[in-house]
């Protein structure tokens, strides 16, 4: 593991508008020891000039200060995204401690804030988010690609346990007042598609009074497919013929995901939650 101590000359980065619900993106690390096959942030490493994004990781040791005076100079309260090209809370966020530094800053300047994180270590926070909570417009998110932990040590080896995930985003939504839902993405076909498993996480989040599940399968682009494809030969072989011919063959894929869909639409009716959190883009201005 290289870890690269950095000082940020920026912390926000502008969103180009309807590209994403919010306008603003705060990285406090790039790169990232959760270990995806299917992270869709691999591109944003050669910006760092390294292509190791699991194992160079850079911190940001000043983000809190640097965030702190770009806040002070903002006039609408646009929603900030905590983690576009990375998770706030991967392990090495246990020793640095970024987010409670953040967290005050968004606190000081009553922001309001987004995140989805694959990691309990949240709840080491959990005074600060709802603290947060109660003075700006929150919205926390899980992402949960199967309730199997064995599958997800697999495809997410770095990250905390499914089981673990759903039962901070339990303790989340009864103690803040932050909106709290799972991003249950990507659905990888034959791997976390079981319908037991989805069954359990929409019945999960309805019974725990989540506010959504947003659903989505797997797209492949660039860098991130040859990375997939090669952890697919090592962990499921099986699987890579009809996975690779999943992803060159359109007629076939647009049949598995009109299929899918249904299952997925039969469940929200069985469990009505919302497919996304509401709200949590607006600006608000300061003058």
């Amino acid at each position: 593991m290289n870890i690269q101590i950095i000082q940020a000359k920026s912390a926000l980065h502008k969103l180009k508008p309807g590209r994403l619900p919010f306008p603003y993106d705060l990285n406090i690390y790039r790169g990232c020891m959760h270990k995806c096959i299917y992270c869709y942030a691999l591109y944003s490493h050669k910006y760092m000039e390294s292509d190791d994004y699991y194992e160079t990781i850079f911190v940001k040791e000043n983000i809190a200060e640097v965030l702190d005076k770009e806040l002070s100079k903002i006039k609408e309260k646009g929603t900030i995204n905590l983690g576009g090209v990375c998770d706030s809370y991967q392990p090495l966020e246990k020793k640095f401690e970024l987010m409670r530094d953040v967290l005050a800053v968004l606190i000081k300047h009553k922001w309001p804030t987004n995140i989805s994180t694959k990691s309990a270590l949240i709840l080491r926070d959990l005074d600060l988010w709802k603290q947060l909570s109660e003075v700006a417009s929150v919205n926390i998110a899980f992402t949960v690609t199967t309730t199997n932990d064995d599958i997800a040590k697999q495809i997410e080896s770095g990250a905390s346990s499914s089981t673990s995930r759903l039962e901070a985003a339990s303790i989340i939504k009864k103690e803040t007042s932050a909106t709290v839902g799972i991003h249950l993405m990507p659905i990888i076909p034959y791997i976390t598609d079981h319908k037991e498993s989805l069954h359990t996480l929409y019945k999960f989040a309805y019974d725990h009074d989540f506010d959504y599940i947003m659903p989505g399968m797997m797209y492949l682009r660039g860098q991130t497919r040859k990375v997939f494809f090669q952890n697919i030969r090592q962990t499921h072989p099986h699987l890579y013929d009809k996975l690779n011919r999943m992803y060159q063959d359109r007629e076939y894929k647009n049949e598995y995901r009109t299929h899918l869909y249904k299952y997925i639409g039969q469940l929200q009716k069985q469990y009505p939650l919302t497919y996304a959190a509401k709200n949590t883009h607006k600006q608000e201005k300061l003058f």
